[in-house]
């Protein structure tokens, strides 16, 4: 269960920016999340409102984006949305996919009081 670390790292991201920018409470944050980046949302979430407790972010709002993954097919010779690693070219059914991203997990939007 990798989604402990990544709530840690993000935690850490928010404490760093609030302390920067003088704010008090973080109420609602924003994450994309690739579709391949192997993130379970369910234990995102309770991982999330546990690495939260005791800091800025305590009792904050989690909203999650998700976003698809993009390939390049080189069957077709075209870009694709894909939505799993082994996917299959969603125009060509063909299986020469190129990922070019979908692995992230970003901090898009940070709510504060």
């Amino acid at each position: 269960m990798h989604e402990i670390s990544l709530c840690e790292s993000t935690i850490e991201i928010i404490q760093k920016q609030a302390q920067q920018h003088g704010v008090k409470r973080v109420t609602g944050v924003w994450l994309e999340v690739g579709a391949l980046s192997c993130v379970e949302e369910h234990s995102l979430r309770f991982c999330f409102d546990v690495v939260c407790r005791g800091t800025v972010a305590e009792g904050s709002q989690l909203h999650i984006i998700q976003k698809p993954a993009q390939a390049w097919c080189w069957d077709c010779s075209s870009e694709v949305e894909i939505t799993q690693h082994e996917a299959q070219c969603p125009k060509c059914q063909g299986f020469s996919l190129r990922v070019d991203s979908g692995d992230t997990l970003q901090i898009k939007e940070l709510e504060v009081e």
